[in-house]
């Protein structure tokens, strides 16, 4: 029986307002959704499909033994010695159909704890099979997504420590080489002789640089300190700086910037990181008698930095995946990271970068930024 107050209401209870209809009520939030995002879907409630067939199992069970075992005592009392072997056929029948039944829904459980146990020793090879219910598929078809990245991570990580060894030893081995014959007096502490050092420890500091960022870009805290930058002039002190080491290849290394470039609002330390980690990966795979050029150009409200060698270029097949880290060609011995933390930095400034290339006709990279409003 309804109370006063009009149609709609019910001892006090308005079934015009929210829960007893989606309407939005009066005192709801405007800056808040209704309805709430739990009311907006339908959720499951009771145990999970396979615990429900356990549980219809076991009262078949206790079920079927109740009245078989009402029906087993009248058939030994009018049979005598044959209704005993009848019933004893009888419960060996339920217990075998029971007992299978448990086998399974126990056996691809058995077989995930056996898999997790040797993923724990350390096996991510390990791989379970996609059998029972749908919810046992479902955590079959997870459990192996989640060894097979496992194991590749694990991959990844052995490759990046040698690369990395390896990457550390190549300059250590430099500086300390020529530091040493200098101080005996094999060689005289002149440019010549020190020039080998400190590129050896321009390629430690990128590599630290590259490390770093890494990290950083990992953890969510790649900080970006942007200014109206001049990227004419980046670009040409970034190709100074590579200068000797293009020298030292008898590669030639060259630029073309237009003039009057307006300004870019960008991060000048990280896009002088990524034009290193370009100019570093070209020289890598650029023979001797090739050559490098950048250019600069403005087009529309964005800024092109194009890097194009006229090196070894890249496998086709390894083309679409040069900005994934950790990935390198068969004769690189670098770690595999520059052209990724390029990648990232870019993204991060709401660039992009594209690549271009054809094996033993060269590469090309460029990199887009969005010039200056103000």
């Amino acid at each position: 029986m309804r109370a006063g107050g009009g149609p709609g209401r019910w001892r006090g209870f308005d079934y015009d307002q929210w829960p007893f209809s989606m309407r939005r009520p009066r005192w709801w939030p405007e800056n808040e959704p209704f309805p709430p995002p739990r009311w907006g879907r339908r959720r499951a409630y009771g145990p999970a499909p396979f615990l429900r067939f356990i549980g219809c199992l076991f009262l078949f069970a206790l079920l079927v033994s109740a009245l078989g075992g009402a029906f087993v005592g009248s058939v030994v009392q009018r049979l005598g010695p044959l209704g005993v072997l009848l019933a004893i056929l009888f419960f060996f029948l339920i217990s075998s159909v029971v007992g299978g039944a448990m086998r399974r829904v126990s056996r691809p459980l058995d077989r995930l704890v056996d898999a997790a146990q040797r993923i724990e020793s350390g096996d991510y090879s390990t791989q379970v099979p996609e059998w029972g219910s749908a919810d046992i598929r479902s955590v079959a078809r997870a459990f192996n997504s989640m060894s097979a990245r496992l194991k590749t991570i694990d991959e990844q990580r052995r490759s990046f420590m040698a690369d990395v060894t390896h990457e550390l030893r190549t300059p250590l081995s430099v500086i300390r080489g020529q530091a040493e014959a200098i101080a005996d007096g094999l060689y005289p502490a002149d440019h010549e002789h020190l020039l080998p050092i400190l590129d050896a420890t321009q390629t430690l500091d990128r590599l630290v640089d590259d490390l770093r960022t890494l990290i950083q870009t990992d953890a969510g805290n790649l900080v970006l300190h942007k200014e109206p930058t001049d990227l004419g002039a980046l670009v040409h002190d970034t190709v100074e700086s590579f200068r000797s080491q293009a020298d030292g290849k008898s590669v030639t290394l060259s630029y073309d910037i237009s003039s009057g470039l307006p300004t870019a609002d960008v991060d000048p330390a990280r896009i002088r990181q990524v034009l290193s980690n370009l100019l570093s990966n070209s020289l890598q795979h650029t023979p001797a008698g090739s050559s490098i050029k950048l250019t600069v150009r403005s087009i529309s409200d964005q800024l092109a930095i194009t890097v194009a060698d006229t090196g070894d270029g890249i496998p086709s097949e390894l083309l679409p995946h040069v900005f994934e880290r950790f990935v390198k060609g068969p004769n690189s011995t670098g770690s595999g990271l520059g052209l990724a933390i390029a990648h990232d930095i870019v993204v991060a400034h709401g660039g992009r970068i594209e690549i271009g290339s054809k094996p033993g006709e060269g590469t090309q990279i460029s990199v887009w930024m969005r010039v200056n409003d103000s």
